[in-house]
């Protein structure tokens, strides 16, 4: 019995690993294939940005899960290549508010469209639609990893 565990967990942490790798390497292919010039980071960083309701450093760092620090380095980054811009708050100085460019969106645009994609092959291939017991399964590995 313990063996057969120990395997499934094995088998898991495997496969686990395996998608999570092979969808950001088919992803950053994706967005290379249509000239997107920026790294996979800074897209989810565009991405996090976009998805937040204020776009203060400190909102879009805690969506992303990493310290200000962090993302400041990544700021500065979309900043110069012109894919973000910069404003004070004006009723909080300290406050920096983060807006996305016109590139920004094109390339959201992309990256969305990517993501599309990739759900709809898994919908044909694997037959989703009809299998409540791996939707199911999803949502509690994604409620996991939330917590």
């Amino acid at each position: 019995m313990k063996s057969s565990v120990s395997e499934a967990k094995s088998i898991v942490n495997e496969l686990l690993v395996d998608i999570f790798n092979r969808i950001l390497i088919i992803e950053a292919e994706s967005m290379k294939k249509q000239n997107v010039k920026l790294s996979m980071n800074e897209i989810h960083v565009l991405e996090a940005i976009e998805k937040v309701d204020e776009t203060s450093m400190s909102n879009i760092a805690k969506k992303l899960h990493i310290t200000v620090g962090s993302l400041t380095t990544a700021i500065n980054t979309l900043y110069q290549k012109k894919y973000v811009t910069r404003e004070r708050d004006e009723d909080d100085r300290r406050k920096v508010i983060i807006k996305l460019t016109e590139l920004s969106h094109e390339v959201l645009k992309k990256h969305e469209a990517f993501h599309e994609q990739m759900i709809d092959a898994v919908f044909k291939e694997l037959n989703v639609g009809e299998d409540q017991v791996l939707i199911d399964s999803l949502r509690n590995l994604s409620s996991f990893f939330n917590r």
